[in-house]
């Protein structure tokens, strides 16, 4: 084989032990986790605004951020639910590139991941105990959910992944929020598919054992746009696009019928100030169809302190190191936009 193996890693069990939360942080986890679901399930009216960096590169810089959704969040929380971005593997179209903070704890230095297994539990918790806010993240790798698993209240399955089947059958797995994405072909049917998958119950094989799960009623679309052949994006948050996407879960078998409208990526072109006008169009959807308004839940928006982008070295404290976002200022205001028409 062409692969060494380097060191092994503690398992989930061990090096939770070793960085636990507190009886507090785990009930704050537990009212959210319920908060959020309830949403999905459309027992509550509130409306989810995942929100935050392109990819959580430095612990200072994403609390600096998270603590400023959190004063935020004490304002508009009759209305929303904030839901920080806090996203630690950043998948790679070609495999090249900065892999995230869990593969590399500081993005000018060789991966280390028992560092960035450290470096990422350690940002969820000081973020939650900070904020009182619990986070969302990407699960690129299925064996490695279960190191946050009591953490996380929301998880995203992304355009690259959700046609696999280990990510399909580790959702159904899951007892919170899972956003399955269109994959980047935009196909609808494949990404109705995954949230059937998810929400079914299987046996399957999961780091070395045999494991079954119950289901996950929560599993949920999420539409971010596509690419053709030739490059050229085509979004897919149009109300007509909202419309289809009623169709095609009316003739489905699937639970707790939900949507949320990724702004940035093939619906924005990546032209990450195009969001905020996303946004609103899609809060107007909303506006003219009930059946809009009761499947869209909510929305991601990428967005750090400073907006933009920069290259892995600059050093600009709270902007991007990977794909361009909003910045502050745009973000609060967007917010309370959001909070006043949804």
């Amino acid at each position: 084989m062409g692969m060494e193996f380097k060191k092994q890693l503690p398992s989930p069990a061990d090096f939770i032990k070793e960085y636990p939360l507190t009886d507090d942080l785990k009930q704050i986890k537990k009212q959210r986790d319920s908060e959020i679901a309830d949403v999905i399930t459309g027992k509550s009216d509130k409306f989810l605004v995942i929100i935050g960096p392109c990819s959580a590169d430095n612990e200072d810089s994403v609390c600096d951020y998270v603590s400023r959704l959190a004063r935020i969040n004490e304002q508009v929380k009759d209305k929303l639910i904030l839901i920080p971005r806090i996203y630690t593997n950043k998948p790679r179209t070609t495999g090249e590139g900065y892999k995230g903070i869990a593969s590399q704890p500081d993005p000018e230095k060789e991966p280390d991941l028992m560092q960035g297994l450290i470096a990422v539990r350690s940002m969820h918790i000081r973020a939650m105990k900070e904020t009182g806010l619990t986070a969302a993240d990407e699960m690129l790798y299925p064996e490695n959910y279960t190191y946050l698993s009591d953490i996380l209240s929301y998880v995203a399955i992304g355009a690259r992944s959700v046609e696999d089947q280990q990510h399909r059958l580790t959702v159904s797995g899951f007892d919170v929020p899972a956003g399955m994405k269109n994959p980047t072909s935009g196909d609808l049917t494949v990404m109705l598919n995954s949230v059937y998958a998810a929400q079914q119950a299987h046996t399957f094989t999961y780091r070395g054992w045999e494991v079954s799960t119950t289901g996950n009623p929560l599993a949920h679309t999420v539409l971010r746009g596509s690419v053709n052949a030739y490059g050229r994006n085509f979004p897919n948050y149009h109300y007509e696009d909202l419309s289809r996407l009623i169709e095609l879960y009316n003739e489905r078998n699937l639970v707790n019928p939900a949507a949320i409208i990724d702004s940035n990526h093939n619906n924005s072109g990546k032209k990450y100030a195009q969001q905020v006008r996303i946004v609103k169009e899609v809060l107007h959807s909303r506006k003219l169809n009930p059946d809009i308004h009761d499947l869209v839940k909510g929305v991601m928006v990428e967005s750090y302190i400073e907006e933009g982008c920069q290259k892995i070295g600059d050093g600009v404290y709270g902007k991007s190191i990977t794909d361009p976002c909003l910045g502050w200022p745009d973000t609060e205001r967007l917010i309370y936009h959001i909070a006043d028409n949804c």
